[in-house]
């Protein structure tokens, strides 16, 4: 049964001020307000309900485009019950108003409300993360914001070298390694590799525990012979080239801080204790750990999971799991007509994350690498049987986590039941 509730209240969430509308059951306005974002601003409006509510905040539902911030995370705190709503649901409630399309941020608090009031059903209860989620959230966005950065700062060197000095590009077409960035600043010149010795490149390689490359290799490469470029132009990329290093360096040095903090956060949420447990207890194997098992998860995924379907995952969703991964495909039947496509709208970064996934998986994982062998013998494309697999893997995780156990490949053979004595 769908929960009962006295007030309906839409916010039309804005980065300064928050317009609001309130409605009791017969769809009549009660109260309009702007909500000034501030801590004043959200705590007068909290009380404010509270006063409407007649100090009952489970009686008021709350409905909002973002499932968290300063005021969804108060209201939940507060004991409201909160619902969020994807923009284009927004959108499609918001044509049940206005034909002409009119929209203004008054009518969008008025129509979530409503709209709250009438489909409950089809509304997303917001249900606030443990802290170390929370943590593991913005560091698992910072980590991909620093590594965004850090492609761009990368392509930027790239395209000057380009312009320049490609003699040295060949030498690291990443140009992820720092014993090239080194390298570029002992010669940031063609004109100045004459200058540069066999000794100090030696001495270089073996710092860095370079043995692809030879000292002679890298001094016969830098030698070749340069572009022909007009006056001051070699210096001026060079000077800009050499400016791009020290950028590039922090980043560096970012992720790597960055990565051993999620890992940190990985092994306190692997602890027994860490939702409230006590110490000598039988230990129960914690979601990070179950996650952990399976073939093809590293760091990188498992914090990317928890990030962005930490709900999915506490409930056991499958279906909303693997909606949010955009491995569920979307049908589109009419008349005789039935047409089965990709599923576009996604958290493109949980997305991102089943693929790798499913790919590693593929490679590590006997039975990973006969279903996507499989796929692909039915004539599936590469993507499409990736996720495929991933569709798989993560219907396997939910069951994992429903039983509490870690990933065992032979686990349909362990469960196979033993032939019967005096059986031929």
């Amino acid at each position: 049964m769908l929960e009962q509730y006295r007030l309906f209240v839409g916010i039309d969430w804005a980065t300064e001020v928050h317009e609001v509308c309130v409605l009791d059951g017969e769809r009549r306005v009660i109260d309009r307000r702007k909500v000034e974002h501030s801590g004043s601003g959200i705590a007068q409006f909290v009380e404010a309900l509270l006063k409407l509510s007649g100090n009952q905040p489970e009686q008021v539902a709350v409905a909002i485009e973002i499932p968290r911030g300063a005021v969804v995370e108060t209201l939940v705190e507060r004991n409201f019950h909160v619902y969020s709503l994807n923009p284009k649901q927004m959108d499609r409630f918001r044509d049940r108003h206005t034909v002409p399309g009119a929209k203004d941020d008054s009518l969008d608090a008025f129509v979530m409300a409503d709209s709250l009031r009438t489909d409950l059903h089809l509304f997303h209860r917001v249900q606030l993360d443990e802290p170390l989620i929370v943590r593991i959230r913005e560091l698992s966005r910072t980590e991909a914001t620093v590594q965004q950065a850090t492609v761009c700062a990368a392509n930027q060197l790239r395209e000057l070298l380009i312009r320049y000095y490609p003699q040295m590009l060949k030498l690291c077409p990443s140009l992820d390694e720092s014993w090239h960035w080194t390298l570029l600043e002992m010669a940031p010149l063609p004109a100045q590799v004459s200058k540069l010795s066999r000794t100090k490149v030696e001495k270089l390689l073996k710092e860095h525990r370079i043995r692809r490359f030879t000292a002679d290799e890298v001094l016969t490469q830098l030698k070749a012979a340069p572009l022909q470029l007009a006056p001051g132009a070699a210096e001026a990329a060079s000077e800009h080239a050499l400016l791009q290093l020290p950028l590039i360096r922090v980043l560096k040095q970012q992720r790597e801080v960055i990565a051993k903090r999620i890992e940190g956060v990985l092994a306190e949420l692997a602890s027994p204790t860490a939702a409230g447990g006590e110490p000598g207890q039988p230990e129960k194997h914690r979601d990070v750990t179950i996650i952990l098992s399976l073939p093809g998860v590293g760091r990188i995924v498992a914090a990317t999971m928890l990030a962005e379907a930490s709900q999915a995952l506490t409930e056991r969703d499958y279906h909303a799991l693997r909606s949010y991964a955009g491995a569920a495909p979307i049908t589109r039947q009419s008349g005789k007509k039935k047409v089965v496509v990709m599923r576009r709208s996604c958290n493109e970064r949980l997305r991102n994350a089943v693929y790798h996934w499913s790919r590693v998986s593929a490679q590590k994982d006997g039975h990973s690498k006969d279903h996507y062998a499989e796929l692909r013998g039915k004539g599936h494309t590469h993507g499409r049987a990736l996720r495929g697999l991933g569709d798989r893997l993560m219907a396997v995780l939910i069951s994992m986590l429903g039983s509490g156990t870690l990933y065992d490949p032979d686990f349909k053979k362990h469960s196979q039941p033993s032939a019967m004595p005096g059986a031929a």
